[in-house]
């Protein structure tokens, strides 16, 4: 694998999604990354989330790359928040995954490393639907706490290597990760994390994510 060295640590991004939507990422380089991991949150959520900032400091400690984006725009934030309507727009946001998507793959920083995805709550979904209808750019998905049921019709059309997390008391979303592992038609994986709630919360219980993602992502994007 040609590998992209650079060390660019916490640099925040321009990143161009459409032809007038720029995103605000966060894209951070370690020496010779094995990949890049795009991270995808999910509703109410933004790339400061801690929880995500904690998954992604494990995967930079394993040698991956790693972009964390909010998928609306400020004006779109803003909106969102008194109507909730755009956080559940799945097609929106997987046309987002995308754009940035398309963006890692042009940028010559970049352009080389395997892509993975992970995903939270309503982002898992659009990660899903994004690796759906383009199968040649991702290498690996990771739902954590996910609603994978969301990506509806595009689940039996997922062929990216696709890991579920969910915790054993968030029965709701457990329930519909299996509904939705379910239908995948890909290599699949589902954990169950004991013990854990939807945001794992719980001691040791994120970090199990972390660790369970990063071996996902070692499985499947580093040659």
């Amino acid at each position: 694998m040609d590998r992209t060295p650079a060390r660019n640590n916490n640099k925040e991004y321009q990143v161009q999604v459409g032809n007038d939507i720029t995103l605000e990422g966060e894209l951070d380089l370690p020496d010779n990354p094995g990949g890049i991991v795009l991270f995808v949150h999910g509703s109410g959520s933004s790339r400061h989330s801690p929880r995500n900032k904690m998954v992604a400091q494990v995967l930079r400690e394993a040698g991956f790359a790693t972009l964390l984006i909010d998928l609306l725009t400020p004006q779109e934030e803003e909106l969102d928040r008194f109507t909730g309507k755009l956080r559940f727009d799945i097609n929106l946001l997987s046309e987002r995954v995308v754009g940035a998507t398309n963006w890692l793959r042009a940028n010559p920083l970049t352009k080389n490393l395997k892509i993975g995805y992970f995903g939270a709550s309503t982002g898992a979904a659009a990660a899903l639907v994004a690796a759906a209808e383009h199968p040649l750019a991702v290498g690996a998905v990771v739902s954590r706490g996910g609603r994978p049921d969301l990506a509806g019709s595009h689940l039996s059309r997922v062929e990216t290597p696709t890991l579920l997390i969910v915790g054993s008391k968030d029965t709701q979303v457990l329930e519909l990760n299996l509904m939705a592992f379910s239908l995948l038609r890909g290599e699949k994986l589902i954990e169950i994390v004991a013990g854990a709630t939807h945001l794992f919360e719980e001691r040791g219980a994120l970090e199990q994510v972390a660790q369970l993602a990063s071996q996902w992502f070692k499985r499947y994007l580093v040659d």
